[in-house]
Protein backbone atom coordinates (compact mmCIF):
# COMPACT_ATOMS: atom_id res chain seq x y z
CA UNK A 1 0.00 0.00 0.00
CA UNK A 2 1.52 3.71 -1.10
CA UNK A 3 1.68 6.00 1.74
CA UNK A 4 -0.09 9.48 1.81
CA UNK A 5 1.60 11.74 0.26
CA UNK A 6 2.67 14.74 2.33
CA UNK A 7 1.69 18.52 1.83
CA UNK A 8 4.45 20.32 0.56
CA UNK A 9 4.84 22.96 3.34
CA UNK A 10 3.91 26.32 1.83
CA UNK A 11 6.19 29.16 1.25
CA UNK A 12 4.62 31.91 4.10
CA UNK A 13 5.72 35.45 4.19
CA UNK A 14 4.96 38.33 7.65
CA UNK A 15 4.52 41.61 5.82
CA UNK A 16 4.50 44.59 7.97
CA UNK A 17 4.06 48.17 6.68
CA UNK A 18 4.60 50.80 9.51
CA UNK A 19 5.14 54.06 10.85
CA UNK A 20 6.43 56.14 14.26
CA UNK A 21 6.48 53.16 15.94
CA UNK A 22 9.69 51.40 16.45
CA UNK A 23 9.47 49.91 19.71
CA UNK A 24 5.89 48.19 19.19
CA UNK A 25 7.52 47.00 16.24
CA UNK A 26 10.10 45.21 17.94
CA UNK A 27 7.32 43.93 20.38
CA UNK A 28 5.62 42.08 17.19
CA UNK A 29 8.57 40.49 15.09
CA UNK A 30 9.33 39.27 18.85
CA UNK A 31 5.92 37.20 18.53
CA UNK A 32 6.50 36.21 14.87
CA UNK A 33 10.37 35.00 15.80
CA UNK A 34 8.59 32.82 18.40
CA UNK A 35 6.00 31.07 16.23
CA UNK A 36 5.69 27.25 16.23
CA UNK A 37 5.98 27.48 12.55
CA UNK A 38 7.78 30.75 11.52
CA UNK A 39 7.54 32.56 8.06
CA UNK A 40 10.34 31.87 5.73
CA UNK A 41 10.43 35.12 5.13
CA UNK A 42 9.87 38.47 6.64
CA UNK A 43 9.20 41.97 4.39
CA UNK A 44 9.03 45.47 6.72
CA UNK A 45 8.10 48.43 4.67
CA UNK A 46 8.72 51.14 7.03
CA UNK A 47 7.61 54.99 6.37
CA UNK A 48 10.85 55.96 7.03
CA UNK A 49 13.93 54.42 8.02
CA UNK A 50 14.16 54.75 11.07
CA UNK A 51 10.83 53.15 12.24
CA UNK A 52 12.73 49.78 12.32
CA UNK A 53 15.32 48.59 14.58
CA UNK A 54 17.41 46.73 11.94
CA UNK A 55 19.83 45.74 14.15
CA UNK A 56 16.98 43.42 16.01
CA UNK A 57 15.27 42.83 13.13
CA UNK A 58 18.41 41.04 11.38
CA UNK A 59 18.77 39.36 14.46
CA UNK A 60 15.64 37.38 14.41
CA UNK A 61 15.60 33.83 13.70
CA UNK A 62 14.18 34.61 10.20
CA UNK A 63 16.21 37.99 8.95
CA UNK A 64 13.63 40.88 8.22
CA UNK A 65 13.89 42.17 4.91
CA UNK A 66 13.59 46.18 3.99
CA UNK A 67 11.32 46.64 1.32
CA UNK A 68 11.37 50.32 0.11
CA UNK A 69 7.86 52.19 -0.53
CA UNK A 70 6.08 55.79 -0.65
CA UNK A 71 4.37 56.74 2.50
CA UNK A 72 0.82 55.71 3.74
CA UNK A 73 -0.50 51.78 4.35
CA UNK A 74 -1.63 50.98 1.14
CA UNK A 75 1.37 51.86 -1.11
CA UNK A 76 3.80 50.13 1.82
CA UNK A 77 1.45 47.20 1.43
CA UNK A 78 1.80 47.05 -2.47
CA UNK A 79 5.73 47.35 -2.11
CA UNK A 80 5.87 44.20 -0.50
CA UNK A 81 3.80 42.38 -2.60
CA UNK A 82 5.43 43.38 -4.65
CA UNK A 83 8.69 42.04 -3.59
CA UNK A 84 6.60 38.78 -2.47
CA UNK A 85 8.42 36.75 -5.63
CA UNK A 86 6.45 33.41 -5.78
CA UNK A 87 5.43 32.96 -2.20
CA UNK A 88 2.41 30.73 -1.38
CA UNK A 89 0.36 32.65 1.20
CA UNK A 90 0.93 36.10 2.56
CA UNK A 91 0.15 37.38 5.93
CA UNK A 92 0.02 41.15 6.87
CA UNK A 93 -0.19 42.07 10.47
CA UNK A 94 0.06 45.39 11.98
CA UNK A 95 2.63 46.93 13.34
CA UNK A 96 0.86 46.26 17.07
CA UNK A 97 -0.60 43.41 16.73
CA UNK A 98 0.94 40.26 18.31
CA UNK A 99 0.32 36.93 17.33
CA UNK A 100 -0.52 33.78 19.68
CA UNK A 101 2.03 31.28 19.12
CA UNK A 102 0.68 28.95 16.23
CA UNK A 103 -0.91 31.54 14.25
CA UNK A 104 1.28 31.09 11.46
CA UNK A 105 1.28 27.20 11.78
CA UNK A 106 -2.73 27.43 11.90
CA UNK A 107 -2.91 29.55 8.91
CA UNK A 108 -0.67 27.33 6.47
CA UNK A 109 -3.20 24.25 8.05
CA UNK A 110 -6.39 26.66 7.02
CA UNK A 111 -5.23 26.86 3.60
CA UNK A 112 -3.77 24.08 2.77
CA UNK A 113 -6.66 21.80 3.84
CA UNK A 114 -9.64 24.06 1.54
CA UNK A 115 -7.76 25.09 -1.63
CA UNK A 116 -11.00 27.41 -1.88
CA UNK A 117 -10.56 29.57 0.44
CA UNK A 118 -8.41 32.45 -0.54
CA UNK A 119 -8.33 35.23 1.80
CA UNK A 120 -8.73 34.54 5.94
CA UNK A 121 -8.61 36.54 8.95
CA UNK A 122 -8.47 35.88 12.38
CA UNK A 123 -10.18 36.31 16.18
CA UNK A 124 -8.94 39.22 17.94
CA UNK A 125 -9.03 38.48 21.54
CA UNK A 126 -8.59 42.04 22.35
CA UNK A 127 -8.54 45.60 20.75
CA UNK A 128 -7.47 48.80 22.06
CA UNK A 129 -8.60 50.86 18.91
CA UNK A 130 -11.26 51.87 20.69
CA UNK A 131 -10.30 53.18 23.54
CA UNK A 132 -7.42 52.48 25.70
CA UNK A 133 -4.22 51.13 23.79
CA UNK A 134 -3.32 47.50 25.38
CA UNK A 135 0.30 47.29 26.90
CA UNK A 136 2.85 44.66 25.88
CA UNK A 137 2.43 43.02 29.75
CA UNK A 138 -1.77 43.31 29.13
CA UNK A 139 -1.37 41.59 25.56
CA UNK A 140 1.12 39.40 26.73
CA UNK A 141 -1.33 37.95 29.74
CA UNK A 142 -3.94 37.72 27.30
CA UNK A 143 -2.25 35.39 25.25
CA UNK A 144 -0.94 33.02 27.91
CA UNK A 145 -4.22 32.72 29.16
CA UNK A 146 -6.14 31.99 25.91
CA UNK A 147 -7.48 28.71 25.09
CA UNK A 148 -8.94 28.24 21.92
CA UNK A 149 -12.84 26.87 22.45
CA UNK A 150 -14.11 23.75 20.04
CA UNK A 151 -16.73 26.26 18.47
CA UNK A 152 -14.35 28.77 17.55
CA UNK A 153 -13.91 26.98 13.88
CA UNK A 154 -14.37 28.54 9.96
CA UNK A 155 -17.26 30.70 8.85
CA UNK A 156 -18.03 32.93 6.09
CA UNK A 157 -16.43 36.09 6.00
CA UNK A 158 -17.47 39.57 4.22
CA UNK A 159 -14.36 41.38 5.41
CA UNK A 160 -11.20 40.87 6.94
CA UNK A 161 -9.35 42.52 9.37
CA UNK A 162 -6.28 44.73 8.43
CA UNK A 163 -4.38 44.05 11.75
CA UNK A 164 -4.59 40.21 10.67
CA UNK A 165 -5.17 39.15 7.25
CA UNK A 166 -3.75 36.22 5.53
CA UNK A 167 -4.02 35.57 1.48
CA UNK A 168 -3.13 33.34 -1.35
CA UNK A 169 -0.80 34.56 -3.72
CA UNK A 170 -2.17 32.53 -6.54
CA UNK A 171 -6.00 34.50 -6.06
CA UNK A 172 -3.64 38.06 -5.81
CA UNK A 173 -2.12 37.42 -9.32
CA UNK A 174 -5.20 36.04 -10.63
CA UNK A 175 -7.06 39.11 -9.67
CA UNK A 176 -4.51 41.56 -10.23
CA UNK A 177 -5.27 42.75 -6.80
CA UNK A 178 -3.65 45.99 -5.25
CA UNK A 179 -3.88 47.88 -1.91
CA UNK A 180 -5.43 51.21 -3.15
CA UNK A 181 -3.50 54.00 -2.86
CA UNK A 182 -6.55 56.37 -3.56
CA UNK A 183 -7.13 55.90 0.15
CA UNK A 184 -3.73 57.46 1.53
CA UNK A 185 -2.05 57.61 4.69
CA UNK A 186 -3.78 55.32 7.11
CA UNK A 187 -6.06 54.04 4.50
CA UNK A 188 -8.82 53.12 6.66
CA UNK A 189 -10.94 50.54 4.49
CA UNK A 190 -8.38 49.37 2.01
CA UNK A 191 -8.47 45.94 3.97
CA UNK A 192 -12.15 45.79 2.92
CA UNK A 193 -11.60 47.04 -0.75
CA UNK A 194 -8.60 44.27 -1.12
CA UNK A 195 -10.61 41.85 0.24
CA UNK A 196 -13.61 42.45 -2.00
CA UNK A 197 -10.89 42.54 -5.03
CA UNK A 198 -10.77 38.70 -4.70
CA UNK A 199 -14.33 37.78 -3.76
CA UNK A 200 -14.70 36.04 -7.31
CA UNK A 201 -11.63 34.21 -6.80
CA UNK A 202 -12.74 31.97 -3.56
CA UNK A 203 -13.73 31.45 0.02
CA UNK A 204 -13.01 34.57 2.44
CA UNK A 205 -13.74 33.09 5.79
CA UNK A 206 -12.81 34.06 9.63
CA UNK A 207 -10.67 31.40 11.54
CA UNK A 208 -10.76 30.79 15.26
CA UNK A 209 -7.60 29.09 15.44
CA UNK A 210 -6.08 32.35 14.22
CA UNK A 211 -5.39 34.06 17.39
CA UNK A 212 -3.75 37.40 18.72
CA UNK A 213 -4.14 40.87 20.05
CA UNK A 214 -4.43 44.13 18.34
CA UNK A 215 -3.06 46.40 20.74
CA UNK A 216 -4.59 49.73 19.69
CA UNK A 217 -1.38 52.21 19.79
CA UNK A 218 -1.79 55.45 19.17
CA UNK A 219 1.33 56.54 18.55
CA UNK A 220 1.75 56.97 14.34
CA UNK A 221 -2.07 57.23 13.23
CA UNK A 222 -3.50 60.20 11.48
CA UNK A 223 -4.76 62.87 13.35
CA UNK A 224 -8.40 63.03 14.28
CA UNK A 225 -9.69 65.42 11.14
CA UNK A 226 -8.16 63.64 8.80
CA UNK A 227 -9.54 60.39 10.12
CA UNK A 228 -12.67 61.80 10.89
CA UNK A 229 -12.72 62.48 6.90
CA UNK A 230 -11.55 59.46 5.91
CA UNK A 231 -14.26 57.69 8.20
CA UNK A 232 -16.76 59.31 6.15
CA UNK A 233 -14.88 59.09 2.27
CA UNK A 234 -13.43 56.23 2.63
CA UNK A 235 -16.46 53.49 2.55
CA UNK A 236 -18.33 55.58 0.07
CA UNK A 237 -15.52 55.38 -2.39
CA UNK A 238 -15.33 51.83 -1.82
CA UNK A 239 -19.09 51.27 -2.04
CA UNK A 240 -18.57 53.09 -5.73
CA UNK A 241 -15.85 50.84 -6.77
CA UNK A 242 -18.34 47.56 -6.17
CA UNK A 243 -15.84 46.18 -3.47
CA UNK A 244 -18.15 47.06 -0.19
CA UNK A 245 -22.09 46.86 -0.24
CA UNK A 246 -24.23 50.30 0.48
CA UNK A 247 -25.62 48.46 3.71
CA UNK A 248 -22.31 47.99 5.56
CA UNK A 249 -20.85 51.57 4.28
CA UNK A 250 -23.89 53.26 5.89
CA UNK A 251 -23.15 51.20 9.18
CA UNK A 252 -19.97 52.28 9.14
CA UNK A 253 -20.51 55.89 8.34
CA UNK A 254 -23.44 56.36 10.97
CA UNK A 255 -22.17 54.40 13.60
CA UNK A 256 -19.04 56.39 13.57
CA UNK A 257 -20.67 60.03 13.74
CA UNK A 258 -22.79 58.74 16.64
CA UNK A 259 -19.76 57.57 18.03
CA UNK A 260 -17.59 60.73 17.69
CA UNK A 261 -20.80 63.16 18.65
CA UNK A 262 -21.75 60.91 21.66
CA UNK A 263 -18.12 61.40 22.44
CA UNK A 264 -17.52 65.18 22.06
CA UNK A 265 -20.33 65.62 24.44
CA UNK A 266 -18.20 63.34 26.65
CA UNK A 267 -14.19 63.91 25.53
CA UNK A 268 -11.69 61.13 25.82
CA UNK A 269 -8.02 61.69 25.82
CA UNK A 270 -7.05 59.20 24.24
CA UNK A 271 -9.24 59.66 21.22
CA UNK A 272 -9.90 63.17 19.34
CA UNK A 273 -13.47 62.40 19.10
CA UNK A 274 -14.18 66.33 18.13
CA UNK A 275 -11.13 66.12 15.14
CA UNK A 276 -12.71 63.45 14.51
CA UNK A 277 -16.63 64.95 14.50
CA UNK A 278 -15.22 68.09 12.70
CA UNK A 279 -13.58 65.37 9.22
CA UNK A 280 -17.11 63.88 9.33
CA UNK A 281 -18.91 66.86 9.01
CA UNK A 282 -16.55 68.33 6.11
CA UNK A 283 -16.57 65.45 4.56
CA UNK A 284 -20.66 64.89 4.36
CA UNK A 285 -20.36 68.68 3.30
CA UNK A 286 -17.89 67.67 0.17
CA UNK A 287 -20.36 65.06 -0.36
CA UNK A 288 -23.40 67.43 -0.90
CA UNK A 289 -21.43 69.65 -3.12
CA UNK A 290 -19.90 66.77 -5.15
CA UNK A 291 -16.78 67.04 -3.98
CA UNK A 292 -16.10 63.88 -1.90
CA UNK A 293 -12.41 62.00 -2.39
CA UNK A 294 -10.15 60.40 0.22
CA UNK A 295 -7.64 62.10 -0.87
CA UNK A 296 -8.71 65.36 0.62
CA UNK A 297 -6.85 64.05 3.86
CA UNK A 298 -3.80 64.95 2.07
CA UNK A 299 -4.85 68.86 2.33
CA UNK A 300 -6.26 68.65 5.63
CA UNK A 301 -4.15 69.83 8.97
Amino acid sequence: MNPTPRTKPAVIIAAIATSGRREVLSDTLARIDRQERRPDRILICPATADDVDWDHAAGLTVPAERVDGPRGSSAQRNAILDAAGDADLIVFFDDDYLPADRFIAETERLFQQDPDIVAATGRILADGIHGAEITLAEALAILARDRPRQEDGVSSAAIVHGCNMAFRMAAIRRAGARFDENLPLYGWQEDVDFAGQLAGQGRIVRSGALRGVHRGVKRGRTSGLRFGYSQVANPIYVVRKGTMRWPRAVRFVVGNIAANLLGSLRPQGLIDRRGRLKGNLLALWDLARGRLAPQRILTLG
